[in-house]
């Protein structure tokens, strides 16, 4: 039982009973829960600085583990950067240097990025250092992938143009014998065998019967074939692209026709004594851009590296020439 209350009153000298009305112990009623419900919210807000609810509890486990995976993405993106600088290290230094292209400059491989912040709307966000850095390597590193892959696309390219290359450039000996001591005159100056004055010898001579089966040195196209009166008598030159050209002179027989391509060692020929010559021999030459070089220097894939020594020394020597 609730205590009553008591007032003094001075006119009668007694304390009377106080009594409180309906409106009165409703009003002091709201009051003491008002009351209530203010140390409720104190309290309630007390306890969420101290303490998280369950649902805040499992937003930042969430969020924790969206940290942890952002940072092993970008442990991983920093494998996949590492990864790259090699391709691109091999790339400029071996694949590209080997087949004669110019490598990729790095404002190439770098380009597109700086200037525009274009990641401005991950801003403002718990841990937006972390999201835009890693959105950040991965969009560079999807541009050096282009880059990378195009530079791939432009080496197979070249690599295939390198193979029709390697087939087209003279590299064998045009007749198979390789018995050295048919080998009669090198490329150079020379005694002319009919004036007898020393003149540049544009080819190399190669004494063999007539009739012996001559060959094409590389790939290429016929592009002259027949008699040429004084000179070279029956002749073939043949295109090999690349600025290549290769000529056979002084032939007994022709075996192709203008305009004919050709592979690397297809018989095109015989030899012969036609022309300005004094024996049977095959007169040949090798014309790079329109200039002629040394034909020996065209053997690699016919002789060992002793042979070719051997032919590099025969050739040099001042002896007479045949044409």
């Amino acid at each position: 039982m609730p205590k009553s209350k008591y007032k003094f009153d001075p006119e009668r000298l007694s304390y009377e009973k106080i009594v409180l009305s309906h409106g009165q112990r409703f009003l002091k009623f709201l009051k003491q829960v008002a009351a209530i419900a203010v140390v409720a919210a104190i309290m309630l807000f007390i306890l969420s600085i101290f303490f998280d609810t369950p649902g805040e509890r499992q937003q930042k486990r969430e969020n924790k583990q969206l940290v942890a995976q952002y940072e092993f993405l970008n442990k991983k993106l920093e494998l996949m950067e590492q990864t790259m600088e090699q391709i691109k290290e091999r790339d400029d230094n071996i694949y590209r240097l080997i087949f004669g292209a110019e490598p990729i400059s790095k404002a190439q491989r770098e380009a597109g990025f700086g200037g525009v912040n274009r990641y401005k709307e991950l801003e403002g966000y718990n841990n937006s250092e972390l999201v835009i850095e890693t959105s950040k390597k991965l969009d560079q590193l999807l541009k050096q992938l282009d880059v990378q892959w195009k530079s791939y696309e432009e080496v197979v390219e070249l690599a295939k143009e390198k193979e029709v290359f390697l087939a087209s450039i003279p590299a064998i000996s045009p007749i198979a014998d390789k018995d050295l001591t048919r080998f009669a005159s090198g490329y150079g100056y020379r005694i002319h065998p009919i004036y007898r004055t020393r003149k540049m010898h544009t080819g190399i001579d190669l004494t063999a019967p007539a009739g012996t089966e001559v060959y094409a040195t590389g790939d290429g196209k016929i592009i002259k074939i027949g008699y040429t009166p004084g000179g070279y008598g029956k002749r073939i030159i043949i295109d090999h692209g690349f600025g290549y050209k290769t000529l056979y002179a002084h032939l007994n027989d022709i075996y192709v026709r203008e305009g004919q391509k050709v592979k690397r060692g297809e018989l095109i020929g015989a030899v012969g004594n036609t022309g300005r010559s004094t024996a049977p021999h095959l007169h040949y030459e090798v014309r790079k851009n329109n200039n002629t070089e040394n034909p020996v220097n065209y053997y690699y894939n016919d002789l060992t590296p002793e042979q070719y020594d051997e032919v590099i020394t025969v050739s040099s020597r001042m002896n007479m020439s045949f044409d």
